[in-house]
């Protein structure tokens, strides 16, 4: 438990900082273009370590073809939503919904994992929805800079991303290798990213600047998978999901040190505070 903990702390960490590189990145390039960046960037890291950190030794075709039935949506569809979601509400209100993560995962474990369900699942999903409702909420005399439909982005994100940590656990479970699964996952994902940005406009010059942003947001993010990968094969989605959820919280405190990339108002701090409370209460009964 405390070695599959601390593997999906570090998780968080490393999404939490990829989130505020995200925004930075989004100042130059449209998500689309980010992604075409990171996605395939990591990837590329992957292979490259593949020689070191791949252990083929387990190898068994379903799970490999789950890997892949992953990667076809996660990070893709995932990395596109929340690039498109940070670019629209900024970093801490993305992450603090992307955090509804464990309770579509939960959902998932009970239904397809046979985890069971606890009084603190149901007490930490209402905080959840209570954060979101502060989140979201403005009073008459102030605006939001974005339109509501755009906080279904990030709704969505949690959702593909919590039917990617239980599929991933039935395929650790045939073959218990998180890095294949890293591997097998970011190469579909790449390629299905290159397609669609082969597909869309054409990349602007100003995008030579978000490189390295996206890079580093491409290395975190694909490390933090890869670290989520571990701690899933070591624990259960519904201890997993609820601390990698926590990675608000680094959003925050380093989005403090960007002021001019948003401005982490008390209610956005409250909201974030009450969300990650109600993943602390689902991962603690």
């Amino acid at each position: 438990m405390l070695a599959s903990a601390f593997w999906a702390l570090a998780a968080a960490a490393g999404l939490g900082a990829a989130m505020v590189t995200t925004r930075l990145g989004l100042r130059y390039a449209t998500p689309l273009a980010g992604a075409a960046i990171g996605v395939p960037s990591t990837t590329l890291a992957f292979w490259c370590l593949a020689p070191f950190l791949l252990d083929a030794g387990g190898f068994n075709l379903a799970a490999a073809g789950i890997f892949a039935l992953v990667g076809l949506f996660f990070p893709a569809a995932v990395t596109l939503l929340t690039y498109t979601g940070n670019q629209r509400m900024g970093p801490t209100i993305t992450s603090s919904v992307s955090c509804t993560t464990p309770m579509f995962a939960l959902a998932g474990a009970i239904l397809f994992l046979g985890e069971a369900l606890t009084a603190g699942n149901v007490l930490g999903t209402g905080a959840i929805v209570f954060g979101m409702l502060v989140l979201t909420w403005t009073d008459g005399a102030r605006t939001r800079g974005w339109p509501l439909w755009a906080i279904a982005l990030p709704f969505a994100a949690a959702a593909l991303r919590a039917v990617a940590q239980v599929l991933i656990k039935a395929g650790l479970a045939l073959w218990a290798s998180p890095y294949a699964a890293g591997l097998i996952g970011y190469s579909v994902s790449a390629a299905v990213i290159l397609i669609a940005a082969r597909a869309g406009a054409p990349r602007a010059a100003s995008e030579r600047r978000a490189t390295p942003w996206f890079v580093a947001t491409g290395l975190l993010n694909g490390g933090s998978v890869f670290l989520m990968y571990i701690a899933l094969a070591k624990g259960q989605v519904s201890t997993v999901s609820p601390i990698v959820a926590t990675y608000p919280l680094f959003t925050l405190v380093l989005s403090l040190a960007f002021p001019r990339q948003e401005r982490v108002s008390t209610r956005l701090t409250l909201g974030a505070v009450i969300t990650v409370a109600g993943v602390a209460v689902l991962l603690a009964f």
